[in-house]
């Protein structure tokens, strides 16, 4: 599995488990090393924490849409 893999897995782990995402909410740096099971250098959990909030985001935003046009 390379890197990016990886942190693809990471994030829609998170993403995908509301439990993980409140953790991620409270404490993003453990919980993203908790799912990935090592302790990841601070420039990459970085990443992985912005990465994570972009899904949230885009997910939510996504929904939203979803139920507007089921309005219409």
């Amino acid at each position: 599995m390379d890197f990016k893999e990886k942190i693809s897995e990471i994030v829609e782990r998170i993403v995908k488990d509301d439990n993980l995402i409140e953790d991620f909410n409270k404490e993003p740096v453990k919980t993203v090393e908790r799912v990935a099971g090592v302790d990841l250098p601070d420039e990459i959990t970085e990443k992985v924490i912005e990465l994570v909030k972009s899904k949230i985001s885009v997910d939510k935003v996504t929904d939203a849409l979803g139920s507007l046009k089921k309005l219409f």
